[in-house]
This record gives C-alpha cells, sequence and structure tokens, in this order.
C-alpha cells in the first residue's frame, strides 16, 4: 500500500474539536488523537466529538489506545461511526495486535522496547501503510527518564530505535515516520532533524505545533539548487554507460536513485 500523508503529520487532541478545522488548514494531515493527548476523564467526550465533527477522511488518521485497553475497543466502536480509514495503533508490539485493525489502513506506532524490535515483523502486514517511532513512551517502557541529552541530541537507544524503525519500515517497502520534537520554540533545532529525516528516508514527521509545520515541509522540500542538480545528473545519465563521472563525482545507480528521490520530492512539494 502507499502512504499517502505529509511531510507534515499534525497531532490534535481529539477532545478539541474547535482544533480540527485549523488544524486541517495548516497541516499535510491531521492526527485526531485518543491516545496521550487525552485526559482518562475526557475520552468517552473524545469519541463523542471524533464522531460529530468530520473532517476529509483522505487527510485524517486517528491514534487509537494500545490494544491491551479497554479504551482500544471503545475507540474502535467510535471509529466505526465515522468514514475514517487510516488508523495509527499506539504502542504496536506485535503483528497479532495489527491484525486487530485489518479493516483499516495502519500507521503503527513502535514506541516500546517491544515495539522496536518488533518492527520488522510488524511491517509485514499488507494493510499496514507506515511505522513510526516514538522517543519518550519508549524511554518510559525501559526505565529511562529523558529521551535527549541536555544539548537536545538524542540519547543512543533513541537514535538506534529510530534508525530501526526506518531500516524495518524499508527492508517491507513501507514508510517511516520520524517523532515529534516537542521543543516547540526551539525552531532551529527542528530544522535539523526535520533534514535529517528526509535526507536518511523517512517519508514525513510528526508535530505537536502548528508553527512546527512550515518548517517541516520546508526540510523535506529539496531546494532549487539540489533539483537543478539532480535533475543534471539525470540527463547526462540518459547518453552514458554504467559508472561515470560527472562534475568531478562519480555517478553509479545509488547516485542515480538518490537524484530520482531528489525530482521526486520537488514534484511532490509544487
Amino acid at each position: 500500500m502507499t502512504f499517502e500523508f505529509g511531510p507534515a503529520l499534525l497531532f490534535c487532541p481529539a477532545d478539541r474539536p474547535d482544533r480540527y478545522a485549523k488544524a486541517a488548514e495548516r497541516a499535510d494531515a491531521v492526527v485526531l488523537d485518543l491516545e496521550d493527548a487525552v485526559a482518562p476523564a475526557d475520552k468517552a467526550t473524545a469519541r463523542e466529538a471524533l464522531v460529530s465533527h468530520p473532517l476529509d477522511p483522505a487527510r485524517t488518521i486517528v491514534r487509537v489506545n494500545a490494544f491491551a485497553t479497554e479504551d482500544f475497543e471503545l475507540d474502535l466502536a467510535a471509529l466505526a461511526r465515522t468514514a475514517y480509514r487510516t488508523v495509527m495503533l499506539a504502542k504496536a508490539t506485535n503483528a497479532a495486535e495489527v491484525e486487530a485493525l485489518r479493516e483499516y489502513d495502519v500507521i503503527a506506532l513502535c514506541e516500546t522496547a517491544a515495539g522496536v524490535l518488533a518492527a520488522g515483523e510488524i511491517a509485514t502486514a499488507d494493510h499496514v501503510v507506515a511505522l513510526m517511532w516514538g522517543a519518550e513512551d519508549l524511554v518510559a517502557s525501559i526505565g529511562g527518564t529523558s529521551s535527549r541529552h541536555a544539548d537536545g541530541s538524542y540519547r543512543e537507544v533513541a537514535k538506534h530505535a529510530r534508525s530501526a524503525v526506518l531500516l524495518a519500515a524499508a527492508a517491507h517497502e513501507t514508510a517511516a515516520i520520524d517523532s515529534v520534537f516537542l521543543d516547540i520554540p526551539n525552531l532551529s533545532g527542528l530544522v535539523l532533524e526535520a533534514e535529517d529525516a528526509a535526507a536518511s528516508g523517512f517519508a514525513a514527521t510528526a508535530c505537536v505545533h502548528p508553527s512546527q509545520v512550515a518548517v517541516i515541509r520546508s526540510a523535506y522540500a529539496p531546494t532549487a539548487a539540489e533539483v537543478a542538480d539532480a535533475r543534471a545528473v539525470l540527463e547526462a545519465a540518459a547518453t552514458e554507460r554504467g559508472v561515470f563521472t560527472f562534475d568531478g563525482r562519480m555517478v553509479d545507480e545509488p547516485v542515480l536513485r538518490h537524484a530520482r528521490t531528489v525530482v521526486a520530492r520537488s514534484a511532490a512539494a509544487d
């Protein structure tokens, strides 16, 4: 299946229908969150809001609570009363949990130690359209207290999980979504992280505030110079056989694939 969202996915608490339309206007897709963004006492209200304030299903994802919870079943009952077809499963830990959502396109959120280790297995399900990872829940699941160093960089365990989920998704030809950047005022830090995500192969980055959307979009859109260079390399390849030298650089098939990706991302951003 093809991942048709992104590159900026904006979380919106499902118990705040007053924010639904604004989130939809600003982001490439909205994640209506029935899980961590909603207090336990407000989950019933959130489910009713989900039903009574519809958004465009083609640009909306619903995050449901973890499989082994009473809220999961209640979430599914509410979801059945909507037109939404894409579900983000919180704290996914194995393929059997994903099977319970076979009626939907699923984004599996690998945000526990078990989920990260099972990412490859989870990605094998044919209705899984993407894997996403989550730093804070992951570190909490292993008894840690912080996913980042004082300078804002990820700790090694978080970097490992990020790479593991990206590789698992790629190995099974599905998309990978990068985790949220919680330091909202630090847009320069978000720029670096989103640019790294795009260059590394993530299809999208999730965010928690509208101010982060434009930063993420810009990070995923190649610059005019990058697009021009990619097109020039591809044009040169049309008259070459095998490996060749272009502008002092060796060009082989991996380099050509990089160039094709740059051109495709440019077209998607237009």
